[in-house]
């Protein structure tokens, strides 16, 4: 759909869980998403279980064609082979999906990857030279990708993304605008112009805050380590204090002219609905 890239927008994320056709939560999930008019929801792909057609692809179609609001699936370049992408692009078609959100995908331990792709931008190539239609959206790290050496041979690789075919970025989550900012401006020195999405994680519950402590690479400001601190052991004061601190930064990104916000829901349609709630007048503007 022409439409995924007019700006400012408001778009989401939802994982399926596996064999999620039998599942009816993620479709009570997706359509409460769906309400709120989104300009696509994405729909991740889980390397371990490998269900694609049974969880990634039926959630997609679910969201394309019976709530009518762009669908995005996500595909990982480590574990699909020619084969059967060339399978994928066919069902992508018949359900009218087009749109692609391709990564290089994480090692699972005790599976073996595939050779047909090393990188995503191997697999965004492929796709552009099989379909030239459908519209890619690919990840990138405003702190650099964990894996990298260094800044300067993570936006290398980007260029690398961009010149396969890459439509529009879309950043991990971050909690600095400023880190976000910084690499705006790494973008464009790098003659790097595709729209870049701000991905936007709210911390809403102690787990969670944990796990952004314990294992993100991202950069955590003094107020917001300050906000898991102090309300950490009070669940409905994090929550409201997430959902102020998410606001806040898409406030701030949206009046510095920000391509979008891609909200990384973690499947909570309530956290969503308060968000556009208090922001979907900055998004009508």
């Amino acid at each position: 759909m022409d439409k995924i890239l007019t700006k400012p927008h408001l778009s989401f994320e939802v994982f399926p869980p596996s064999a999620s056709i039998k599942n009816p939560k993620i479709y009570q999930t997706v359509q409460a998403l769906g309400d709120l008019h989104p300009e696509f929801i994405s729909v991740t792909c889980n390397n371990k279980q490998l269900d694609f057609e049974d969880s990634t692809l039926k959630v997609a179609s679910y969201i394309e064609n019976e709530l009518q609001v762009p669908g995005v699936v996500h595909l990982t370049a480590r574990y699909f082979d020619k084969k059967q992408i060339d399978y994928i692009l066919a069902e992508l078609k018949k359900r009218g999906i087009s749109n692609i959100l391709v990564l290089r995908g994480d090692l699972v331990p005790g599976k073996v990857p595939k050779s047909d792709f090393k990188y995503a931008s191997d697999l965004i190539d492929y796709i552009k030279q099989r379909d030239s239609t459908f519209k890619i959206f690919g990840a990138c790290y405003p702190e650099g990708h964990p894996e990298s050496p260094n800044k300067v041979t993570d936006i290398r690789q980007l260029q690398n993304k961009v010149a396969a075919g890459c439509d529009c970025l879309i950043t991990q989550m971050f909690f600095s605008n400023e880190t976000f900012y910084q690499f705006e401006e790494d973008c464009a020195l790098a003659n790097i112009d595709v729209p870049i999405l701000a991905g936007i994680m709210p911390i809403v519950n102690r787990s969670q805050a944990l796990h952004v402590v314990q294992n993100s690479a991202s950069f955590l400001p003094k107020k917001f380590v300050a906000m898991l601190d102090r309300y950490q052991t009070n669940p409905a004061a994090l929550k409201a204090a997430g959902l102020a601190y998410a606001i806040n930064q898409i406030v701030d990104l949206v009046t510095q002219n920000v391509d979008g916000i891609h909200l990384y829901t973690m499947n909570h349609p309530d956290v969503a609905r308060h968000i556009y709630q208090e922001t979907q007048t900055l998004f009508a503007m």
